[in-house]
């Protein structure tokens, strides 16, 4: 294709419409000078296994413009009749800074029709959606504006959307736009405007607003406020109205590469996706009452999801193109795959058709029944081998339970005696038992890693050194928190955090990666070094601006402060994992195990556990939010737990600051009245950071060394 075209391509009525625009020497019909859309209707001839031209039209572009851009193409209703038509928009550039849209409707007789026409004195991006009647909504500014073609007036919605993730009619109630308010968190509670004396956080919530009321008829039981800042797209599956309110039910594409599904507000399944980046679904009936999801991803890959039990059906990857519809004129849908191909300008010369079933084609290898080659097109099904097949399929069936039980309690026994490995207990498996265990780690002749009876010896009782736990949600993140006695006398520098899966005994994934943290603050305020003499090029050891890093950490307080007494400070020992693979469970327990290594005779080092609890969660938990930390507006942090979640799981950077001629002894002044800060009375080296904007929120620790030296370490979202 030169470059003065531009093609696209949808589906419509079982036939793929191609859309190219040129500069007129495309058809023969047009001037030669004149920019002409042409299109091409496309059907599948089953005989043959191609795509054969059904008919052709095209349109001129009369007027003289400088640039032309096909903004979109689909198929949408026209109020007028009810019907659904493919449509094109166009955007064109007659004068600077004047931008023209119009949106042509294609009839059954390939006469073009223009059907809605608008001036801008800016050009529109990607973020344009055409509705049906038709209706062009667009965003612009952090404002949003539709024009319809029964009123032909640009109007401005309302509301301050920060995104629209879809748009369409509901019956009884007709247009609305579902996407993400912003909204101010204050007492009075969720206000789309702030007040000066707010100083709450900035917070996002799903609504559902209705173009012809003006108003938000729903902002509960869309989706919990835990997943809404991950969502990427979704698509509404099913409307309805309870008691004057509207309950939704849909699907969402997440920015973690799940497919979750939502009834009124509440995850009901979840499947990982096999590939990054999704970002759009189409529902695919495939018949028989088997419904799959259809998804695209931005690098090039598709793949196709059951509704029935949420597992991956199909993939498929360097896919330029994904459409659904009855191609083959069967009566149920199959989905059209086109693949890039370089050697061929054609887009549909590289393709696969597949309903997942029995009905493949492909431009590679022809894969067909010869039934499927009858003048009718009808589908015969013939009972004798379909039901061979079933009893096939059964006896498969059969033999794979029987695996899978075998498999379960292999990795049940195996599970059963690592854990009491860990837990110091006497293993009591029997001979027979020990036939299906395997090893855990390397040859059973020659292992990495074994566990034998030191273990338990050095396994010691979590009161000693454990004084609780808890644990926060903090945006996609589960901070788990252990609070130490004074009786951990080793290097924090050694302490790690471990969070192991008390699911099932056959769950796949015992063990949740982690990132650990140990934090130690005190409960006295440092005071301020006097004037002493300080010699700027003194071999005093730097510290660098850096990122955290646990190993800095622990240097930099040692350099900093000096050791207060046991009872005037609190160390936590904590583990920050991303909640999202974790909300595949309905209902999950995690072990957290605290390990700790110490050094005896030279070099060697010994391993000592402490298995200090368990911690339960659910799904229903987390949607209403119960353990998600919020700032209320009073009392930026209520409890010690937050604040110590917030220094787990927040970026860290750490700064030191030298002022070789003037002290640094207003630098807390600083804080407290310019960055209007205040202090953590519990911790007075912490300051909370209240002034509004995108400063509220932050934490501030500012450690000085000498008059001119100091420390400032910030904790950030």
């Amino acid at each position: 294709m030169s470059s003065n075209e531009q093609e696209r391509l949808f589906c419509y009525n079982g036939e793929v419409l191609v859309f190219r625009l040129s500069k007129g020497n495309f058809v023969d019909e047009g001037p030669t000078k004149t920019p002409v859309l042409h299109v091409r209707r496309m059907v599948f001839d089953r005989g043959t296994g191609v795509f054969v031209q059904k008919s052709t039209g095209f349109f001129s572009i009369k007027e003289e413009y400088s640039h032309l851009k096909i903004m979109g193409c689909d198929c949408v209703s026209d109020f007028r009749t009810g019907i659904n038509l493919p449509y094109i928009m166009i955007q064109c550039i007659k004068e600077t800074n004047i931008f023209r849209y119009f949106l042509l409707f294609l009839h059954s007789t390939n006469k073009f029709e223009k059907r809605l026409s608008f001036r801008l004195l800016y050009e529109l991006k990607d973020s344009i959606r055409v509705l049906n009647g038709p209706l062009v909504l667009w965003r612009h500014v952090q404002t949003l504006f539709y024009i319809s073609s029964q009123t032909g007036k640009v109007v401005t919605v309302s509301i301050k959307f920060s995104s629209i993730e879809w748009a369409g009619e509901i019956e009884n109630v007709g247009m609305v736009l579902l996407g993400r308010k912003t909204c101010y968190l204050s007492e009075e509670g969720c206000t789309p405007q702030p007040s000066k004396s707010d100083y709450a956080t900035w917070n996002t919530q799903f609504c559902v607003y209705s173009l012809e009321r003006g108003e938000v008829i729903n902002d509960t039981y869309i989706i919990p406020p835990v997943y809404t800042s991950v969502i990427a797209c979704v698509h509404v599956c099913a409307t309805e109205i309870v008691n004057n309110q509207l309950r939704v039910s849909l699907i969402a594409l997440t920015q973690k590469n799940q497919l979750i599904s939502f009834q009124n507000g509440t995850p009901k399944s979840v499947c990982q996706l096999p590939f990054g980046d999704p970002c759009a679904v189409q529902l695919m009936d495939s018949g028989g009452g088997d419904l799959l999801f259809v998804i695209s991803f931005r690098s090039s890959d598709a793949c196709a999801v059951w509704e029935k039990n949420f597992q991956v059906a199909a993939k498929w990857e360097k896919v330029s193109s994904v459409l659904i519809d009855d191609f083959l004129g069967t009566g149920t849908e199959q989905v059209l795959l086109l693949f890039k191909d370089p050697l061929n300008s054609d887009c549909l010369s590289s393709f696969k058709i597949t309903d997942l079933d029995n009905l493949n084609y492909s431009s590679e290898t022809l894969d067909y029944n010869e039934d499927d080659l009858l003048d009718n097109k009808k589908n015969y099904l013939v009972v004798p081998p379909l039901e061979r097949r079933l009893k096939v399929g059964l006896v498969s069936v059969q033999e794979l339970q029987q695996h899978l039980l075998l498999k379960e309690k292999i990795i049940s026994k195996s599970y059963k005696a690592l854990m009491n490995v860990f837990q110091g207990k006497d293993d009591s498996t029997s001979s027979a038992e020990e036939e299906c265990l395997v090893t855990l780690c390397g040859e059973e002749e020659n292992p990495v890693y074994t566990f034998d009876e030191k273990l338990s010896d050095n396994f010691q009782d979590s009161e000693q050194l454990v004084e609780k736990i808890w644990y926060r949600v903090i945006e996609d993140s589960l901070v788990v928190g252990v609070k130490t006695t004074s009786s951990l006398k080793v290097s924090l520098n050694h302490v790690t955090l471990s969070l192991s899966m008390d699911q099932a005994p056959n769950s796949s994934f015992p063990l949740i990666k982690c990132q650990n943290r140990v934090i130690k603050l005190s409960r006295i305020s440092s005071p301020v070094p006097g004037s002493v003499p300080y010699e700027i090029g003194s071999a005093v050891k730097k510290i660098k601006l850096s990122v955290e890093s646990e190993k800095e950490e622990e240097k930099e307080e040692s350099i900093v402060c000096v050791q207060p007494s046991e009872k005037e400070y609190v160390q936590m020992i904590t583990a920050v994992t991303s909640l999202s693979p974790l909300l595949a469970f309905s209902n999950f327990c995690c072990i957290v195990l605290l390990q700790i290594r110490e050094r005896e005779n030279g070099n060697h080092s010994a391993t000592r556990y402490v298995q200090c609890g368990r911690i339960f969660l659910s799904l229903e938990d987390l949607s209403s939010g119960k353990y998600l930390l919020t700032f209320p507006k009073k009392k930026p942090i209520e409890h010690m737990e937050d604040l110590f979640a917030l220094l787990a799981a927040w970026q860290r950077a750490c700064f030191q600051i030298i002022s070789p001629s003037y002290a640094l002894t207003s630098m807390k002044v600083w804080l407290l009245e310019h960055m209007e800060c205040e202090v953590i009375k519990e911790f007075p080296e912490i300051c909370f950071c209240k002034r509004p904007g995108s400063f509220y929120g932050t934490l501030f620790n500012w450690k000085q060394r000498t008059p001119f030296e100091g420390i400032l370490i910030v904790y950030s979202s």
